[in-house]
């Protein structure tokens, strides 16, 4: 295709996918849908409305995000971290911008990293997050990894910009803002999703001062990279929060009921017969009590008669709210602690077991996310033009033990591991060592080794120093 039509074709992906996007985004957020409430909505109801949201969707995200942390890189046959490639990932600030990009993606179901040639960047490579509401890949037919195409498109005050990457080369335009538009494009249709635009944007070649145009870059392939933490067979990702958005509606509208119920029948409202009602000046009836706590109803008239009417019974709406939460946990496979809070006399093994499923489900995802990751890196090692790595198919991520165990637990374990001959550097990685950790203990192990040695004062040698 054309550089036109690559535009084209990825802008109308771009666009098809943004309900999706600004939905989860939203719900991640905790900017939920109102509960239902009464037709007539008056400022009260809208304020327990507001209420009634309690945010599960962050915190279910959240809980495998925290968990997802990458320590260091292999390459090749060297089972030591590498450390070039280490060097590009902190000089890009990676170590923590990578938890962005692993957020994003695990909310929104994917997100991007884009590799770039950069001489006089300390690493001769740059490294950015990029937001998945911007940014889009097209992968060649029949193969879900291999890229062929890459768009960025973004909004400034000035107008439109749009950037696309194809291997070796990028294109560069530029719409005005408040630029026409021609008539509605054609809708396409790929992996059996019609894409659809409300119209073409005029656009305009961008040169940049001392560029060329297209611009010419040091790379065999596209440098802008999709991570997915759940890829489908359609080529999207899929979000965390697919398939609980009703849940926590459903939650939500239950607690909104619960409130509305506290706010108007909780109280044990009382009432009287017999009374001979005051009226004002104007002929209105005069409520003739007042209820409040400190209040007595009394009455000189016989035939007066006081009674109360039952209270709502709150019970109901907690155990149908507990009963989603519980649902919600067993679906997201999120510990019930994390979403209830409600952890009494529990044991190290009911704990581990409790947590068997989110801890399956971190490297799950870490496995997909990894494979990106490593991708990322063979890029950044071809834009540096170290064509052994940006070719290597044995490259690694070093994530962190996403298992969480007592220290005492742990500490047994390995010695037991000790005495059947495991290396002391394997025990320090799952004690959870980072790779650079592991290898200062082991410059610190020679010295102190040799310090050691040196303390020993050899039998039979004179002890006047000589």
């Amino acid at each position: 295709m054309t550089p036109e039509q690559w535009r084209d074709r990825l802008l109308g992906k771009l666009d098809s996918r943004q309900g999706d996007v600004t939905k989860y985004r939203a719900y991640y957020d905790g900017n939920h849908p109102l509960p239902e409430g009464p037709k007539k909505e008056t400022e009260k109801f809208r304020r327990l409305q507001k209420a009634a949201r309690a945010n599960w969707m962050g915190l279910i995200v959240d809980a495998v995000a925290e968990r997802m942390h990458i320590v260091g890189f292999r390459f090749g046959d060297n089972q030591a971290a590498d450390a070039d490639a280490w060097e590009i990932w902190q000089a890009n600030q990676l170590d923590a911008d990578h938890k962005l990009v692993d957020l994003d993606a695990l909310t929104l179901g994917s997100s991007y990293a884009l590799v770039w040639p950069d001489p006089e960047h300390s690493a001769r490579v740059r490294i950015t997050a990029e937001h998945p509401s911007q940014c889009v890949v097209a992968y060649e037919p029949g193969d879900r990894r291999k890229r062929a195409a890459g768009l960025k498109r973004w909004v400034e005050q000035d107008g439109t910009y749009c950037t696309l990457y194809l291997p070796g080369l990028v294109y560069k335009w530029y719409a005005p803002a408040g630029a026409p538009v021609h008539a509605k494009a054609a809708p396409a249709v790929e992996n059996g999703v019609t894409l659809t635009t409300t119209g073409s944007v005029r656009w305009e070649e961008r040169v940049v001062p001392g560029e060329s145009w297209p611009l010419e870059i040091s790379l065999d392939r596209v440098p802008l990279i999709e991570l997915r933490p759940r890829p489908k067979w359609d080529g999207c990702g899929r979000s965390e929060l697919d398939g609980l958005t009703d849940i926590q509606d459903r939650t939500n509208h239950t607690t909104f009921n619960q409130m509305v119920a506290a706010e108007y029948s909780a109280f044990r409202q009382k009432w009287a017969t017999g009374l001979d009602i005051p009226e004002d000046e104007e002929g209105n009836p005069v409520e003739p009590f007042e209820a409040a706590v400190n209040r007595l109803w009394a009455s000189e008239n016989p035939d007066t008669k006081f009674g109360e009417f039952s209270q709502t019974d709150l019970t109901n709406y907690v155990k149908a709210r507990e009963a989603d939460i519980n649902t919600l946990a067993a679906v997201s496979r999120t510990p019930p602690q994390y979403l209830l809070g409600a952890m009494v006399n529990v044991s190290g093994d009911a704990l581990k077991a409790a947590e068997s499923g989110l801890t399956s489900k971190v490297r799950d995802r870490q496995t997909y996310l990894g494979e990106d990751w490593e991708e990322v890196l063979r890029t950044a090692f071809a834009a540096r033009g170290d064509s052994d790595r940006a070719a290597e198919v044995s490259a690694e991520v070093i994530w962190k033990d996403p298992e969480i165990r007592s220290e005492g637990e742990l500490v047994d374990a390995l010695v037991k591991m000790r005495t059947l001959g495991v290396p002391v550097a394997e025990l320090w990685r799952r004690w959870g060592a980072t790779p650079q950790e592991i290898e200062r203990w082991k410059i610190e192990s020679v010295e102190d080794a040799l310090n050691a040695a040196l303390a020993v004062q050899p039998a039979g040698l004179p002890t006047d120093g000589v």
